[in-house]
């Protein structure tokens, strides 16, 4: 059987789903790069589904990444200036990883989320390499390096990656 791709913009209704693939992802991805305290805090701060409601409500658009009509994953953008936007989060669940899901998934979020930018601007923890070599085998560059307090007792300690239109 071929794997089919698709992607559905999410609404607040997608909430709860979106919460569940958060859960999961980092639950696993995460564990090599951060410590399990920080990841149980990243997760309430960004994925509780009171939080992901007051970021849909901030602008950031979402989009579920289905293989197969199973939710594997999701991206959230908004749009910072006209043309210039950052991309908030860019998940897909690890066990579907080298599918070809990120690469399907970016270019359908560069057609539809944003087809006329000029930058695309992310962050990415430092040492969450495959992340970066995947933005990296995009076109991003790394724009600055920043470490700072986001509460609990924890930093972040991040690469700020851009993307420019040619």
């Amino acid at each position: 059987m071929l794997d089919i791709i698709s992607f559905k913009a999410a609404s607040e209704k997608d909430i709860p789903l979106i919460h569940q693939l958060g859960e999961k992802i980092w639950r696993v991805h995460y564990p090599s790069i951060i410590s399990q305290g920080q990841i149980e805090y990243m997760l309430e701060w960004m994925y509780s589904e009171k939080n992901l409601k007051v970021q849909i409500e901030n602008g950031q658009k979402f989009t579920i990444i289905y293989l197969n009509e199973e939710a594997v994953g999701y991206f959230s953008i908004s749009e910072k200036n006209p043309h210039h936007f950052f991309l908030h989060k860019f998940y897909i669940d690890t066990s579907q990883h080298r599918k070809g899901i990120g690469n399907s998934a970016f270019e359908y979020m560069l057609k539809n989320s944003c087809p006329n930018f000029k930058t695309i601007t992310l962050q990415v923890n430092r040492r969450n390499i495959k992340a970066v070599n995947f933005y990296f085998k995009k076109g991003f560059n790394i724009d600055r390096s920043e470490d700072f307090d986001c509460g609990g007792g924890y930093t972040m300690d991040d690469f700020f990656m851009i993307l420019k239109r040619k």
